[in-house]
């Protein structure tokens, strides 16, 4: 009986699954068909605008200009993402754009506004006097160099210390209670704060000088100065550190008190520790507030031109105070140094900032290397000392 061959007619189907290669959609990276659908729509808003601004409508100013362009390329952009995507991808690609281009005003704004700080106080930032000199000796008339801010840096380093000296301890200590301790008090206490983050610095210097200058009878000093900063940054601190508390996860609290520490015990080496590049951060964000203030540095410690390094005792002039001072002038020369103090109290506040950062970044694993390291180290010292030492 002759075999007979059934055919297989799963073959060709298996056939061409296997040839047939799956295209995936790239969910990373930059996609060509995508940075030409940007660069299409920049330039077709770019060439509307000029047609529009010069043959259809009397659009006049930069301003403007630019508020017709930006329309017009997120109008053009949509279409063109519409050709090739589906409808939510369409709202998510101009939601995205909408949100960069906002991140890259703000960076342009920030950018501008130091490169041309830079570009005006130059001529002063290259005089060392700015940096060791005072104005005791030195008219609104007399040259670059002569004179400087040495007042105003020690002045506002003085200031600022005193500031943070408070702050931080009731800061710390006003979100912990605000955190751990629930509450109708406690709510009121976040409402009081959270109102205080909105009020005017030209505020906290009239309650500093009614108090502490007029109703108690203290002179105008840089310990006043550092009371009204302190007035400023405290809401900041608070906010900012209860954030961070509640980021702490509660199984961490919770295996804390179920081996039998309390809450102090807790809140000392679980709470603290775990939030520390946190409270860093609600540092920075307090520090910026007050190093800036320059309204109730000039109702509670007055004006100086010469240097004092006594807090309690005599006026004490900070950077902020100082550039606002200099701007006053209408000598070139003082303008050119007001510039050059700005640029003077930019750098010390990058200095900070970035101190604060390292200090912050110092965790128990880095401690434990770096303790790991100085052992290491002196190990090594002690045996090389042994080598050498005659009885040896």
């Amino acid at each position: 009986m002759a075999s007979t061959v059934i055919p297989n007619r799963e073959a060709p189907s298996e056939t061409a699954a296997a040839t047939t290669t799956e295209e995936r959609r790239q969910t990373a990276g930059i996609r060509i068909g995508d940075l030409l659908q940007v660069v299409g729509a920049i330039v077709a808003s770019l060439a509307l605008t000029a047609i529009i601004g010069s043959q259809l409508a009397p659009v006049h100013g930069f301003l403007a200009s630019l508020l017709l362009g930006y329309t017009l390329f997120l109008v053009i952009y949509a279409l063109l993402v519409w050709l090739d995507e589906p409808s939510p991808v369409v709202g998510d690609r101009v939601i995205a754009v909408i949100v960069q281009s906002g991140a890259f005003l703000l960076v342009l704004a920030l950018c501008s506004v130091m490169i041309y700080t830079v570009i005006k106080g130059t001529g002063a930032v290259v005089h060392l006097n700015l940096f060791t000199q005072d104005m005791s000796a030195t008219g609104p008339s007399d040259p670059l160099s002569k004179g400087g801010v040495i007042q105003g840096i020690v002045g506002t380093l003085i200031e600022i210390t005193i500031a943070l000296a408070i702050t931080i301890p009731l800061g710390i200590t006003a979100a912990l209670f605000l955190t751990e301790v629930p509450g109708k008090f406690s709510r009121f206490v976040r409402t009081i704060v959270e109102a205080m983050t909105a009020l005017p610095s030209i505020v906290a210097g009239l309650f500093i000088l009614a108090t502490f200058i007029l109703a108690l009878g203290f002179d105008k000093s840089g310990f006043a100065a550092g009371l009204a900063i302190t007035v400023m940054m405290l809401p900041i601190m608070i906010r900012a550190a209860d954030v961070v508390f509640r980021l702490v996860p509660n199984t961490l609290k919770e295996a804390s008190l179920g081996l039998g520490a309390g809450q102090f015990r807790t809140v000392l080496n679980v709470i603290l520790p775990t939030a520390r590049s946190g409270l860093t951060t609600a540092i920075i964000l307090a520090t910026a507030r007050g190093i800036g203030e320059t309204s109730p540095v000039l109702l509670t410690s007055g004006f100086a031109q010469s240097l004092n390094t006594n807090p309690f005792k005599g006026p004490m002039v900070s950077l902020p105070l100082e550039v606002f001072q200099f701007k006053q002038s209408p000598e070139p020369a003082m303008i050119e140094r007001g510039f050059g103090t700005a640029i003077v109290l930019m750098l010390l506040v990058l200095i900070l900032f970035v101190t604060a950062r390292i200090a912050g970044a110092q965790d128990v694993a880095k401690k434990a290397k770096r303790k790991q390291r100085r052992a290491a180290l002196a190990a090594r010292f002690r045996s090389l000392t042994a080598r050498s030492s005659p009885d040896a």
